[in-house]
This record gives structure tokens, sequence and C-alpha cells, in this order.
């Protein structure tokens, strides 16, 4: 029997969250009469806002310590009160399968690993073979008859979403209608993800050179040091928005630049999902797991021996991103504006 109520737990990061976005598309297809609800921590929930895939968006602050218990409690009782046919655990951790199954979710579907074997009615064994995340958690929906699909992730911004946010530039001197470059310089997994800050902003100059484009900085409130290490003394046609913007401002916003300069970060993936442009530098991460998916522009990689070495700061000696030039990074964006 078709499900009457399904429940997606989305990931726990941007770019993961990002990349789960085909499920909630496969799933409308497959049970087009199904309420679909997807749960997911804030302040990420903010990015499925307009999405046409759900009925229902629920979002929820993680609890911390003890005292949050009766938040615990109270997360446990709305997935009770939804009486979802089947659940699906895009996050692997024991908690969210725990939710699940005193939530009374009734047929829960994750891949086993955690010690939460016991806690699904279909725990997946996690292939060893390499393969993108996006097919990852496609697979998750294996149970439920919906074969692996070509979906590519997405988002929804409305156009007045994406007026409001151009103001934002305004402020900061931007001209209508002059091109823009994006530029990420942070990852939140860690420095060893990063392209040396000197050469953003070599990269900066000689774009300011080159172009007539103005060039925007992104970041987190964690990044706006680094990004102002980047900024500092450059001209106006440089802006930053590092710890500014919302996460919907800073996809409407992505979603508006002619091309995007970044490390593998959550903002690749938004440009991704919007068919920006991307020239997307990796080093300590694999971009055969979690490149942009089905999108434009192109991904420098060095390969070095070393890498994927997936460690949070470089061991040694930075290779795998130092042996990445301006120059050749220049090159590729130079394409776009």
């Amino acid at each position: 029997m078709a499900p009457k109520s399904i429940l997606v737990r989305m990931p726990n990061w941007v770019g993961d969250l990002v990349m789960a976005t085909p499920l909630l598309t496969d799933l409308r297809e497959a049970f087009p009469q199904a309420s679909i609800t997807a749960m997911c921590r804030t302040p990420l929930c903010e990015l499925l806002e307009e999405d046409a895939a759900i009925d229902e968006l629920f979002c929820f602050t993680k609890p911390v310590n003890d005292f949050s218990r009766r938040q615990e409690r109270d997360i446990i009782g709305k997935i009770r009160s939804g009486k979802y046919d089947i659940g699906i655990l895009t996050t692997n951790s024991f908690s969210s399968a725990w939710w699940f199954w005193q939530g009374s979710v009734k047929r829960r579907i994750g891949y086993a690993g955690h010690f939460r074997r016991w806690l699904l009615n279909k725990p997946l064994a996690l292939s060893k073979e390499k393969e993108h995340q996006v097919n990852r958690y496609k697979q998750l929906l294996a149970p439920l008859g919906i074969t692996q699909s070509k979906t590519a992730p997405r988002l929804y911004v409305t156009e007045k979403e994406v007026d409001v946010s151009k103001e934002l530039l305004y402020q900061r001197g931007y001209v209508r209608g002059a091109k823009l470059i994006g530029v990420n310089p942070g990852a939140s997994y860690g420095s060893a993800k990063c392209w040396p800050l000197e050469r953003f902003r070599s990269l900066a100059k000689a774009l300011l050179e080159k172009t007539d484009a103005y060039v925007v900085f992104f970041g987190d409130a964690n990044q706006t040091q680094l990004v102002k290490q980047i900024v500092q003394g450059l001209p106006a046609r440089v802006m930053d928005l590092s710890g500014i913007t919302s996460l919907r401002e800073l996809a409407c916003i992505i979603k508006d630049c002619n091309v995007l300069v970044t490390n593998d970060s959550g903002p690749m993936h938004i440009a991704a999902a919007f068919r920006t442009p991307l020239v997307a530098l990796f080093g300590s991460t694999d971009d055969a797991v979690t490149g942009p998916y089905a999108s434009s522009g192109v991904v420098i990689n060095k390969r070095v021996h070393c890498a994927p070495c997936f460690n949070r700061v470089c061991p040694i000696d930075f290779r795998c991103m130092e042996q990445i030039g301006v120059a050749e990074v220049l090159e590729q964006v130079l394409q776009y504006v």
C-alpha cells in the first residue's frame, strides 16, 4: 500500500543537505498523494523553505546536554504525533534512529552502524565502493521500490527573495547589472580543505585588473576574520558579506553570481543546485564523492599521492592545495566573465 505520511531526517551539514534533496523529489514522484515532511536542524531548514516536494518542514534544535532532555521529549512527541508510515534517515547517528523508534515511525529505513541496526526495519549496508554521496542518499529509497534516478540536487528561492538579497550588494556599492564573481574561501570541516588565504587575495586583485566585475566574498560567522584578512585594503569592487547573510540570502546571491570560486563546501553545493558555474578547488577530499553534482564549471584537483586524506588539518606540506596556482584558477574564472 502507498504510504500516507513520510518523514525524512535530512543531513546536518549544508552541503550534505543539498545533496540529499533528490530524495525529496523522487519520493514526491513515487508517492504523489503522500504527505512528506522534511526534518532538519535550524538554521539549515531555511534552505528547504519553498520546496515544492514537501508538505511540512519540521525544524528542531539538537539537544546538547541533560538540561535539554525536555526538548528531546518534545521532538519525539512531535514525531509520534505525525503517525508516520515511513521514516528515512539520511543521518547515521544512533540518536536519530532512536528518535524514530521512540516516535513510533512504522517503517524505519537507514544505514546500519553506530549500534543502531536493531532500531531499523530496513538496515542497509553502506557500500565500500566509491560513489557520489548523492547516490548513497538515493540508495535509501531502494527498500521502497524506487530505482536510482538521475535527479540532481536543487533548491528553491523566490524572485522577491533574490531582489531583496541584492540590496546587500547595492549597499556595498554594487552596480545593477554588473558581472558578479562569488568567492568562498572557507570550509566548515577544516583548513585542509582550503586554498591558501594569500592566493584568494591575489586572485581577487587579478580579477579586478582583468575584468570590470565585482567580487563578493562569502563566509559564515566563524570565517569573518579570515575574509577580512583577504579583503583588507582591496578596492571597493570587492565586497565582504561574511557573517552577514542568512542561508537563504546566501543562496539567492550565489544563484545570481556569474561564477563561484570555492573550496569543497556547502556554498559549492548551493551553487551546483542552482547551476551557477563553479571553479571548485579540491585537495584533501575527493570530488568523485563530494564534488559538485551535475553542474557546469570545473573542478581543479591535483590528485597528489597523499590525497584524499580527509584530514581536517594537513600534517605535512599541504601540497594538494599549494600546487593549485593563481593563474590556473584565474584562467578558469575568466571564461564566465
